[in-house]
C-alpha cells in the first residue's frame, strides 16, 4: 500500500497542494489563485475565484486541442447509444456531440435562457437527455434531472422547488417492454404546480406521439430548427452547474447542489485515479441519467476525461434476457463497467451458472465496480469467477458525487476484502461515531462519518435551503458529514458499510446489523437476494425477518429454504440474533436505482400506514409482500 497510502496521506496533510495539482487537469478561462475557502463551514468553496466552462472542459477542448487535450480526439466516439429496447444503435464523435450540443444550447437561448436559470429534464434514456444536461452547462443554465415516469405529484414538487424557466420532456420512455407515456404524466404535473415553465420541449419518439399544447410546447425538432450554436459561457467555480434531488423524499424535496469548479476537478481525478481509466477507453455505466451515477459516470467523468461513454438504455434481464450486459460489453469494447450489485444479482437469478455470459467475447473489460447497495460477498464472489476481473465494491452518494471509499485501481489496487469497500478514497478522512458522538474502537459498529471539509466534488448545499442542509448533515456531529450510513472499520482501516443508521436493530438491547445478517442469507446457494428487516416484538423490542428470493431452478420447498437460512443464522450470528422467520418471495421491492425499500417493508410488516416512495420501480409488488408478510 505504499503508493496508495502515500497518495492518501498527502490528500488528507496537504489538500490545497493536492487539489491545486489535480486542477491543472481542467481548463480554465481563469486559473483560481485560492484552492479552498473554509471561512464559513460548513459552507465550503473550492476553487473559489476560478471561472470555467463545465462543457468546454466535456467537448471543446477535446475538438479544439489545448491544455494538453489531444488535438485529434474531436473524431473519437464520445457517447455511445445502445437501446435494445429499441433496436437502434448511435455513435457521436466528441465533434458530432459537441455540435448537436451548440445547437441545442442556441435553442435554450432563442427560448430565453440565460446564466443561472433552471432547466428541468424529464426524460429516459437517450442521447436528448445528455444533449439537454451539456447544453445547459454550456450556458450557464442548471440543470434538474427528473427520472422519467416519476409520479406528477412528485414531479411537480420539484418543479416547484426548482423553477424552472423551461421543461424537456419526450412523449414517452420504455421499461422493459411496457412503453410509458410522460407527456400526460408531465401535464398532470403542471396543473398541480403553482410554478409555470415559459415553455416545454417535446421529444417526439415514434412509439408515441405527444400532444402539444400551443402556447407552451414546441417539439425537439421545431426548437433547433435554424438555433444558431450558442457558445460556452464563462462561469465562477462555485456556481451551480446541476440540482439533483435525493431519491425517496418526502414532502418539500431536498435538492442537493453541486458546483462546477469542484465538480470538474473531482470527477476528472477520480476516472484516472479512481476507475484506472485514460482517455480513448470506453467506460460505461450502467445506470439512468435521473441519479447521480448518471450524472457523474455517464455524462460528465467520461467526457470530462476524454473516454467514450455507454448510454445504455435497456435493463439487465429481458431485453432480451440476462446476457445483455455481456452483449453490450463485447459489442462495444467496453474496457470498465460501473452497475449496481442489485442488477448482478438478477442476472445471477436467471443464469446462476453463467451460460448467457459464456457467449460473448468479454476479452476488453479490464474490471467491474459496484455500487449503490451493499455487495454482498456471494456476489462478489460469482461474478469473479464469471468474469476473472478486479470486482470492486465502492460506496458513495448523492451527497458527495463520487466515490467516498473504494480500491482505487489507478493509484495501487489493494486486497480485496468481500464485504468492505476497502480504504476511503484519497481526500476523505473517515470516522465511525457511537450515538454520544465519540469514536468507537476498531471493528465496533457505529455511524459512519467524514471529516470536513468535504473534498472537491461534494455538495454546496441544499436549493434554497441552507438550514437543512445544515441541520440535516453538520449538526449532529459537529465538523462531521453524517452519511446516514452505519458501519465498521478494521484493523487495516478499510470499510464495510453495513446499511443505513435506521436498519440497524435492536433485539432485546442487543443492536444488530441487518447487513451482516443479509450477508449470512446470501451466502446460501439457493438464495439470490434478500433483505432483512426489523419487526416489533413485545418481548424483545424488535426481532429480524428475512424475505429471500431463490435462484431459478431451485426445487427445495419454501419451509426447507427457512430452516435451513434459520440454523444457517444460529451458526453465524448466533442466538441472539432471534432469526425465526424467513420467507420465500418472488421478487423485493426496489427503487428504480435498485435500492431495496427496507423501511417500507418495515411498515408493511408493522401495520403502520405508509406512503409508496415515489422511486419505487413497481408498485403492485407491495402487494405481494403485504400478502406473504400477512401469512
Amino acid at each position: 500500500m505504499g503508493v496508495f497510502n502515500d497518495t492518501y496521506t498527502r490528500s488528507i496533510d496537504d489538500p490545497t497542494g493536492f487539489w491545486g495539482d489535480a486542477a491543472t487537469a481542467i481548463h480554465w478561462e481563469k486559473a483560481p489563485s485560492q484552492v479552498l475557502d473554509d471561512t464559513s463551514p460548513p459552507f465550503y468553496r473550492w476553487f473559489p475565484d476560478g471561472r470555467l466552462n463545465t462543457c468546454f472542459n466535456a467537448l471543446d477542448r477535446w475538438v479544439d486541442g489545448g491544455d494538453g487535450a489531444d488535438e485529434t480526439r474531436g473524431e473519437q466516439l464520445a457517447l455511445v447509444y445502445d437501446s435494445p429496447v429499441t433496436d437502434t444503435v448511435c455513435r457521436y464523435t466528441y465533434r458530432e456531440l459537441r455540435d448537436e450540443v451548440a445547437v441545442f444550447a442556441g435553442a435554450l437561448v432563442r427560448l430565453g435562457v440565460a446564466k443561472g436559470d433552471r432547466v428541468v429534464a424529464y426524460m429516459p434514456m437517450v442521447p436528448e437527455a445528455v444533449i439537454t444536461m451539456l447544453a445547459c452547462a454550456r450556458i450557464g443554465a442548471v440543470h434538474s434531472v427528473v427520472f422519467g415516469g416519476f409520479a406528477p405529484a412528485e414531479l411537480a414538487l420539484r418543479i416547484d422547488d426548482a423553477t424552472p424557466k423551461v421543461i424537456v420532456s419526450a412523449s414517452c420512455g420504455i421499461e422493459g417492454t411496457r412503453v410509458l407515456e410522460y407527456k400526460p404524466l408531465l401535464d398532470e404535473a403542471l396543473q398541480i404546480a403553482t410554478h409555470k415553465p415559459d415553455a416545454c420541449v417535446i421529444l417526439q419518439r415514434p412509439m408515441v406521439a405527444a400532444t402539444l399544447h400551443a402556447e407552451r410546447d414546441l417539439d425537439w425538432a421545431t426548437a433547433i430548427k435554424d438555433a444558431h450554436p450558442a457558445p460556452c459561457v464563462e462561469v465562477g467555480s462555485s456556481d451551480p452547474l446541476y440540482i439533483l434531488y435525493t431519491s425517496g423524499t418526502t414532502g418539500k424535496p431536498k435538492g442537493v447542489v453541486r458546483d462546477n469548479g469542484g465538480h470538474a476537478v473531482a470527477l476528472r481525478w477520480s476516472m484516472e485515479n479512481v476507475y484506472g481509466v485514460s482517455p480513448g477507453d470506453v467506460y460505461w455505466a450502467a445506470s439512468d441519467v435521473g441519479w447521480v451515477v448518471g450524472h457523474s459516470y455517464i455524462v460528465y467523468g467520461p467526457l470530462l476525461a476524454g473516454c467514450t461513454s455507454i448510454l445504455y438504455e435497456g435493463k439487465p434481464v429481458g431485453t432480451p434476457d440476462a446476457g445483455a450486459f455481456w452483449r453490450v460489453i463485447a459489442d462495444h469494447a467496453v474496457e470498465v463497467l460501473f452497475t449496481a450489485p442489485t442488477a448482478l444479482r438478477a442476472v445471477k437469478k436467471e443464469d446462476a451458472a453463467g451460460v448467457l455470459c459464456q457467449q460473448y467475447d468479454l476479452s476488453s473489460l479490464r474490471a467491474l465496480f459496484l455500487a449503490g447497495e451493499r455487495t454482498d460477498p456471494d456476489t462478489y464472489h460469482w461474478a469473479c469467477e464469471l468474469l476473472a476481473v478486479p470486482v470492486i465494491d465502492h460506496w458513495w452518494q448523492t451527497e458527495t458525487g463520487w466515490a467516498i471509499a473504494g480500491n482505487c485501481l489507478g493509484i495501487e489496487k489493494l486486497p480485496i476484502k468481500p464485504g468492505s469497500s476497502a480504504h476511503a478514497v484519497p481526500g476523505y478522512q473517515l470516522g465511525i461515531l457511537d450515538e454520544a458522538g465519540q469514536e468507537v474502537p476498531g471493528g465496533e459498529d457505529g455511524a459512519v462519518v467524514v471529516r470536513l471539509p468535504l473534498p472537491p466534488g461534494a455538495f454546496l448545499t441544499i436549493w434554497q435551503d441552507d438550514e437543512r442542509f445544515v441541520q440535516s448533515y453538520f449538526s449532529r456531529y459537529p465538523g462531521w458529514y453524517l452519511t446516514g450510513d452505519g458501519g465498521r472499520v478494521d484493523e487495516d482501516n478499510y470499510l464495510s458499510v453495513m446499511g443505513r443508521i435506521d436498519d440497524v436493530i435492536n433485539v432485546a438491547g442487543h443492536r444488530l446489523s441487518t447487513g451482516a445478517m443479509e450477508e449470512v442469507l446470501a451466502a446460501h446457494p439457493g438464495v439470490a437476494e434478500c433483505a432483512v428487516i426489523g419487526i416489533a416484538d413485545a418481548l424483545r423490542g424488535q426481532v429480524p425477518l428475512g424475505l429471500v428470493v431463490l435462484k431459478m431452478g431451485v426445487v427445495e420447498s419454501p419451509a426447507s429454504i427457512e430452516a435451513e437460512l434459520i440454523q444457517l443464522m444460529r451458526d453465524k450470528i448466533g442466538p441472539v440474533a432471534s432469526f425465526k422467520r424467513a420467507i420465500v418471495v418472488q421478487r423485493l421491492p426496489k427503487t428504480r436505482s435498485g435500492k431495496i425499500l427496507r423501511a417500507t417493508m418495515r411498515a408493511i410488516a408493522d401495520g403502520h400506514a405508509y406512503q409508496p416512495p415515489s422511486t419505487i420501480d413497481d408498485p403492485a409488488i407491495l402487494d405481494e409482500i403485504s400478502a406473504a408478510l400477512q401469512t
